[in-house]
């Protein structure tokens, strides 16, 4: 076998280092599916010599904890990766059918694992014969769908091969599936130490559906945004909303608040670089932006870091300033925006850390989007002569830089809305 391994590694080499551009069409598409059979072949061959190496105990012999752990290690894979060929050569060695029908290319290996994890859980189920059976439809009615759609089939295999006791096993599977996600629930926040977080979590169906509901409206696509943006956004936009309505539970005594730490000069100079309570760093911009309408504590350092006096917690728009700022914007002020108020800041026209007063003549309400915009410093935000705001848009957009404002509809609660809120 391994005169026979050293053949196959020259000739894959060969294939990888022959030029794909000089192929004709019919050729190119008739090589690509060659390669793709012969991968699923190999992902076959190799299953089988996981599954031998994983049946004689020879990754604890070389002082592995475990199979995935020394594949992971030897071949350099992740352990994610690592569980599923195991899990995968396991199931082959226990359901021949199938293990033929990858070793030929009848399936792929994506194919494989799913039909193997539908048969795993119909033997909790259902008998032998009935299992053979749904293998069998399967393998011989299904192998050409996509995996997308095969795993629509397998949710109803068993009532296709074997309805007497379908529902009776839908029921218990539904009871199964909703213990585990309670038990399995849960949510991490991990740092990337490049400036980014990682969010990663498991939700129940009821649970996500609640989510889903809440990001929704959030998710609006635009082309600004990806799809996996606006989600990104709309989960700190529901965050923001929920700090907003100032009904969250205390915490050691105090109300949610962000602690943000910036060099005394402040006082004197404008904002710089700033750090979070948990040492995390932020740039000015974020500063400035959490400075608008968040709840900060500031926290004045000296020049040896000592701390010199920390202000009381407080948002800098409440009450009936932010009433007037909702009577007079009616919501996000920024032109074509329909945000209503309770999804917007409240944002300082003259920075408060420049000495900007907290007042309605000082104050815009913006949207997360437009306010980050409006924090860029290319467009800018003043007050008409009517007391209304207005944009400028930077040269880029307008070589003449005119400025751009709601219009005001007759008939309607707010300025610039199409209908009541």
């Amino acid at each position: 076998m391994r005169e026979v391994l050293e053949q196959l590694r020259s000739v894959t080499g060969q294939c990888a280092g022959t030029p794909a551009w000089s192929l004709l069409d019919a050729d190119l598409t008739d090589a690509l599916q060659a390669v793709h059979d012969a991968e699923q072949m190999l992902a076959a061959a190799k299953l089988h010599l996981i599954r031998e190496i994983d049946g004689r105990g020879l990754p604890i012999t070389q002082e592995a904890s475990s199979t995935p752990v020394w594949l992971r290690g030897r071949l350099h894979i992740s352990i994610h990766a690592a569980r599923r060929a195991v899990d995968l050569a396991r199931a082959l060695d226990q359901r021949l059918v199938l293990d033929a029908a990858l070793s030929d290319a009848t399936l792929n290996v994506e194919q494989a694992q799913l039909i193997a994890r539908t048969l795993a859980d119909l033997a909790d189920q259902a008998p032998a014969d009935i299992v053979d059976a749904a293998e069998k439809t399967l393998l011989e009615q299904y192998a050409d769908w996509e995996p997308g759609v095969l795993r629509r089939i397998t949710d109803r295999i068993l009532a296709h091969v074997a309805p007497d006791i379908a529902e009776d096993a839908d029921r218990k599977a539904t009871e199964r599936d909703e213990k585990r996600a309670q038990q399995t629930r849960g949510f991490t926040m991990t740092n990337n130490g490049d400036g980014r977080y990682r969010v990663t979590g498991w939700l129940d169906t009821e649970a996500a559906a609640i989510v889903d509901a809440a990001f929704d409206p959030l998710c609006k696509p635009d082309n600004d945004r990806t799809a996996t943006q606006r989600r990104a956004d709309a989960l700190v936009e529901v965050c923001r909303l929920a700090l907003h309505t100032e009904q969250l539970p205390a915490n050691g005594g105090d109300r949610p608040q962000i602690v943000v730490t910036v060099p005394y000069d402040v006082i004197r100079n404008q904002l710089r670089d700033g750090q979070l309570d948990t040492g995390e760093r932020l740039s000015a911009e974020q500063v400035r932006k959490l400075a608008c309408d968040a709840q900060i504590i500031p926290a004045v350092l000296g020049g040896d870091g000592q701390l010199l006096d920390v202000g009381k917690s407080r948002r800098l728009f409440t009450g009936p300033l932010r009433r007037a700022l909702v009577v007079r914007d009616g919501g996000c002020a920024f032109p074509g925006c329909e945000r209503p108020p309770r999804w917007c800041d409240a944002h300082h026209i003259q920075a408060w850390s420049a000495g900007g007063p907290t007042c309605v003549d000082n104050g815009v309400l913006l949207c997360g989007y437009h306010h980050r915009l409006i924090h860029r410093g290319e467009w800018q935000v003043r007050l008409g002569t009517d007391g209304r705001p207005e944009f400028i848009p930077p040269y880029y957009v307008d070589s003449e830089r005119k400025p751009r404002r709601k219009p005001v509809i007759p008939g309607c609660t707010y300025p610039g809305t199409s209908g009541s809120r």
